[in-house]
């Protein structure tokens, strides 16, 4: 199977950063995740992995596999904001 970059991989390989940084970091103060929020971090990154399967296969186009991702990810951040007021 051939590697195709879409964004819902970024977005997965920043939460493993992020992860990674708040397990790994160097300075008691630099990042101070608690665990309920890495709990989250890692469901988010499981379904974003999940999702990233869903749409691979819906979608042969890479070109359109870019455009719902990015529309996905953007009603996601908009749910996200909305839901924090």
């Amino acid at each position: 199977m051939k590697f195709r970059l879409t964004p819902l991989n970024i977005i997965t390989s920043m939460g493993f950063v992020g992860l990674a940084l708040s397990y790994y970091q160097t300075k008691p103060a630099q990042i101070d995740i608690s665990p309920l929020y890495r709990i989250i971090l890692v469901s988010m990154i499981g379904v974003s992995i999940v999702t990233d399967f869903i749409f691979r296969f819906l979608f042969k186009e890479l070109k359109r596999i870019w455009l719902v991702e990015l529309v996905f990810i953007s009603l996601t951040i908009i749910l996200f904001l909305l839901l924090q007021k």
